[in-house]
């Protein structure tokens, strides 16, 4: 399929679960991409494994590309799986802050310092595997992983 200038790459998907976005598209059939990776454009391996995919609505389809998250399946942490169906919604009016050298600091009670693009190791790092940036009862974002409620465990923003 070619709609931009350099042509789009369409995917056709089975969707087993959506998360967020159910207002603006209920259900998708199709996932669009640059076709190029110098353009953010991904390749995914079709009908080999299950992905998360996480993408924008733009006229009403979804695209996706390389500033997403987009993950097999299978390598997902128990972390992320469960941030997915309990933790993550709580972050939805936390924004995460990328550092990319420093120092760095957050400017708002609302931001999450994220530092795994600060190792050798890069994304996904440690921090994007095993934790969540969610909003704590007193009003300000923070990394949070553990099994307690978010309001009795709170991990610093300079601990990951």
């Amino acid at each position: 399929m070619n709609d931009g200038p350099f042509g789009t790459m369409r995917y056709t998907v089975k969707q087993m679960k959506m998360y967020r976005g159910f207002k603006k598209m209920p259900q998708v059939q199709y996932i669009y991409t640059e076709s190029s990776e110098s353009l953010c454009g991904v390749k995914l391996e079709v009908n080999k494994y299950q992905y998360l995919i996480t993408g924008r609505v733009y006229e009403g389809k979804v695209y996706t590309g390389l500033c997403n998250l987009i993950e097999k399946w299978d390598k997902l942490t128990f972390a992320q799986r469960k941030g997915l169906n309990h933790r993550y919604h709580l972050g939805c009016n936390c924004k995460i802050k990328p550092c990319y050298y420093l120092p760095c600091f957050i400017t708002s009670k609302s931001e999450c310092l994220w530092t795994d693009l600060l190792s050798n190791f890069g994304y996904p790092g440690y921090q994007s595997k095993h934790y969540a940036c969610i909003k704590q009862k007193e009003g300000y974002c923070s990394w949070y992983r553990g099994w307690t409620l978010p309001d009795k465990t709170v991990i610093n923003t300079t601990d990951p």
